[in-house]
């Protein structure tokens, strides 16, 4: 019996583990949180809230290409949710 419930748990934590990054609520809310949009932004208030942000954080500009990297992961992130909501 101890087997089937460690198996059943093992189960579930690869199954949370395997879920991508873009269907993780904590991923939506960090991309929200980073371009600084509420929930029911629509794509254009995300691409100027991204503009805003490339603008402080690029390269060329003293920023890192980390950040630039984070910032369209974010802005990808958001469009893609708006193109495909979840049921």
């Amino acid at each position: 019996m101890k087997w089937i419930v460690a198996a059943l748990l093992i189960w579930g934590i690869w199954w949370l583990l395997k879920k991508p990054a873009a269907r993780r609520p904590s991923a939506v809310r960090d991309a929200r949180a980073l371009l600084g949009v509420p929930a029911g932004a629509d794509a254009g208030e995300i691409r100027a809230a991204h503009r805003r942000l490339v603008a402080d954080v690029h390269p060329d500009r003293g920023g890192s290409d980390e950040a630039t990297r984070r910032a369209n992961a974010a802005r990808d992130l958001l469009l893609e949710r708006l193109r495909r909501p979840e049921a």
